[in-house]
């Protein structure tokens, strides 16, 4: 499977855009910008989530509204800090079967190739929990 190409410019500080097939995104130190591990979190969350929904539809189940946080911190102290620990929130409304969609969500985990290049390097834990509203 190919993957997309981004095109990024930069001036002479931190300030830039990054180009995508779909869209503009600003990063960088100005009004709206994005940062490293902002584009890393959200890869990660949409690619989980997009993988998720896969599996839930495939089961036939159904909920309102889901919301999902990322979160995480890098050691410290390394001559590299690399990323340790993940945290995976996702809050589903209403759901038709709670534990069918955990389940859903534990398998889009397993499959979520981000989740899996990110998980090589830092502990990754995912939260499901469920409202009803």
């Amino acid at each position: 499977m190919a993957l997309d190409t981004i095109k990024q410019t930069w001036d002479e500080s931190f300030i830039g855009e990054m180009e995508t097939p779909t869209g503009k995104v600003f990063l960088g130190e100005q009004e709206n910008g994005i940062y490293p591990y902002h584009m890393l979190f959200g890869a990660l969350g949409s690619c989980f989530y997009a993988t998720f929904l896969s599996v839930a539809k495939k089961k036939r189940l159904s909920f309102d509204k889901a919301e999902l946080e990322v979160s995480g911190n890098k050691g410290e102290g390394k001559e590299i800090n690399l990323l340790e620990k993940v945290t995976i929130k996702l809050v589903i409304t209403n759901p038709s079967n709670e534990i069918g969609l955990k389940k859903s969500a534990e398998l889009g985990s397993k499959f979520c190739s981000i989740h899996e290049t990110i998980s090589k390097v830092a502990d990754i834990d995912l939260i499901v929990e469920f409202i009803k509203a």
